[in-house]
């Protein structure tokens, strides 16, 4: 049985993930962890929710239960219990201080959050985790956002998954549901870049790309223990 983790589905490529681990044919089940539920119902989606801050002391065992009545996840939890499942876990959560409202709010969701998502992911028994970072991630970087991203990296290294895939897209382009002028600035001011197809590594990048991207590399096998994966790599494996 091969079993999707993911965190941070409302968010641009969090929505892409969802569609494209839903679709495809490689999971049997994608548990779908969050603040609260979507509005979204599927043959193989589960939802549980709660305080994320606190995941490692959810019972969620019995939160997949109370939305199996008629015992249709146990064969999902005896897979889990037993080890005898393939899990991946995805995680795309992540805000903008803006939005989180102050350093310490953005970091507790930017990297507390995806840290606790983690050692959760790892408790259950998964064995891949793909992360959505960004293109500046450096933990010694002196622009604040870069430096949490980079933080966030070194603390997923340290939890030794079989496969750590660390994704850094450039502009992320897409449908999001706030609006932010900066970005919308830059993506006018980059999107020629698209159309060129040069500068692979910087140019912007749409949300469905990296999604497709994260997938196809959870599915893959590899060599590697710890992987970086720009921009560039990302569209060649999107198409």
């Amino acid at each position: 049985m091969n079993i999707a983790l993911i965190s941070g589905t409302s968010g641009l490529v969090g929505m892409q993930l969802l569609h494209q681990l839903l679709q495809g044919q490689s999971y049997d089940y994608v548990l779908s962890v969050g603040r609260r539920k979507l509005s979204l119902k599927h043959g193989k989606l589960i939802q549980i929710d709660g305080d994320l801050s606190k995941i490692n002391a959810w019972q969620w065992e019995e939160l997949v239960k109370a939305q199996s009545l008629g015992g249709e996840y146990n064969i999902l939890l005896d897979a889990i219990s037993e080890k005898s499942a393939e899990i991946h876990a995805y995680s795309s959560l992540g805000t903008t201080i803006k939005v989180a409202g102050s350093k310490e709010k953005f970091y507790a969701i930017d990297h507390d959050l995806v840290i606790g998502f983690a050692h959760w992911a790892k408790k259950i028994g998964a064995s891949k985790f793909l992360y959505v970072s960004a293109l500046g991630a450096d933990s010694t970087s002196s622009v604040f956002y870069n430096k949490v991203k980079g933080e966030t990296e070194n603390d997923l290294k340290s939890i030794q998954f079989g496969y750590l895939g660390l994704f850094r897209p450039s502009l992320l382009l897409g449908n999001r549901s706030e609006f932010r002028m900066g970005e919308l600035v830059a993506s006018v001011l980059m999107k020629p870049l698209v159309w060129l197809k040069v500068a692979k590594n910087i140019r912007p990048i749409y949300d469905y790309q990296v999604a497709k991207a994260m997938v196809k590399k959870a599915l893959a096998s590899s060599s590697e223990a710890v992987e970086i994966v720009l921009s560039g790599q990302m569209q060649d494996l999107s198409k």
